[in-house]
């Protein structure tokens, strides 16, 4: 009898380790992580986010189990070059039957930031070679950062947050056609622009700096029903101020026109004092192994104050949809909140 007791608490502990037994968690996913991204193919979710130095991913089959994921470094840049810093906002996505990571970098010089490609045919984007591809070269050259993909009525497009010109004042939403994955053609067209109050908070207290910037970035598109739903971070990451918007349209539209875009006036999703959620932004979106829920993924703070840097945890939450067909993203839930982990 004390055989089997023993045999069956060591079976048990063997279960709850390997994270069989999960079935809530409690946000931040990880201590830290800015620009959360993930793309689920094949039962496993392949996850991203900005560590500044290199790309690495994860590997799992639940979301809320990231502290005991798989992981590894897939790119390490040079120590030198365009692309050697300040490796922003990767997304890693599979196009025509291979994988690609999209990420922002520089030589070390904020301005000279372009978006990059690296490109891997390996089943699992954890094997194989990531190879680069080279510069995603936007219409104009200019500044860009947050880059993603998306498909619709089987054309192929990137979105962005850049500059106009060169030199920093304000961060827009463009986006353009593709050839290719790697390769954009055509021009840009300028589809959100800060000009509300809410989107307009970015004072800067830095030589380096200009004293003020106005912020429309990390872009990334839902499709519900017909429609197209361009999820958006405004204001600057450096305020307490930092909040999603929204922009929507029809999947049949026109999506080169800035007039077949509607902006909404409000903010979609913001920071939650009583919940102790402070500038939650940044976000892309997944669903759930069964296909029957989605989720937002983002990244937010713990205290006010922490402003774009290492404090930044990424978080997770279950959103739903109103009778109009518009996600409904609700309020941050607390750290303390325990949630049920996506339905399989």
């Amino acid at each position: 009898m004390f055989f089997k007791k023993n045999l069956l608490c060591l079976v048990l502990f063997v279960v709850a380790s390997a994270g069989f037994s999960q079935s809530t968690f409690t946000n931040p996913l990880l201590p830290a992580g800015a620009d959360p991204f993930s793309f689920y193919k094949d039962g496993f979710y392949y996850y991203t986010h900005t560590t500044g130095k290199n790309i690495t991913l994860w590997k799992t089959d639940n979301l809320a189990g990231l502290k005991t994921a798989e992981k590894k470094i897939v790119f390490t840049p040079p120590p030198k070059g365009p692309y050697s810093k300040q490796l922003w906002a990767p997304e890693i996505h599979f196009l025509q039957n291979k994988w690609y990571i999209y990420f922002a970098a520089d030589s070390g010089n904020n301005n000279d930031h372009r978006l990059w490609v690296l490109e891997n045919s390996s089943r699992d984007p954890l094997k194989g070679d990531w190879v680069m591809k080279g510069k995603l070269q936007t219409p104009d050259d200019k500044w860009a950062i947050d880059g993603s993909v998306f498909e619709n009525k089987g054309q192929l497009y990137c979105i962005w947050s850049g500059w106009e010109g060169d030199h920093n004042g304000q961060q827009n939403i463009y986006i353009a056609k593709m050839k290719n994955p790697w390769t954009i053609e055509g021009q840009r067209a300028l589809i959100s622009a800060p000009e509300l109050d809410w989107e307009m908070h970015g004072d800067l207290n830095s030589k380096n700096d200009p004293p003020h910037v106005n912020v429309n970035e990390g872009p990334e598109v839902l499709e519900h029903d017909g429609k197209l739903f361009l999820i958006y971070s405004a204001s600057g990451c450096w305020t307490e101020y930092y909040a999603l918007g929204m922009l929507h349209t029809s999947a049949n539209s026109d999506l080169m026109d800035a007039k077949a875009w509607t902006k909404l006036p409000q903010p979609v999703f913001k920071a939650s004092p009583e919940n102790k959620v402070y500038a939650p932004g940044h976000n892309s979106f997944f669903r759930s192994p069964d296909g029957k829920e989605d989720w937002i993924l983002y990244h937010a703070n713990s205290s006010p104050g922490q402003g774009c840097g290492g404090f930044r945890s990424p978080r997770a939450q279950k959103f739903s949809w109103d009778k109009n067909g518009f996600p409904v993203f609700g309020t941050p839930v607390s750290e303390q909140m325990l949630l049920n982990v996506p339905s399989k």
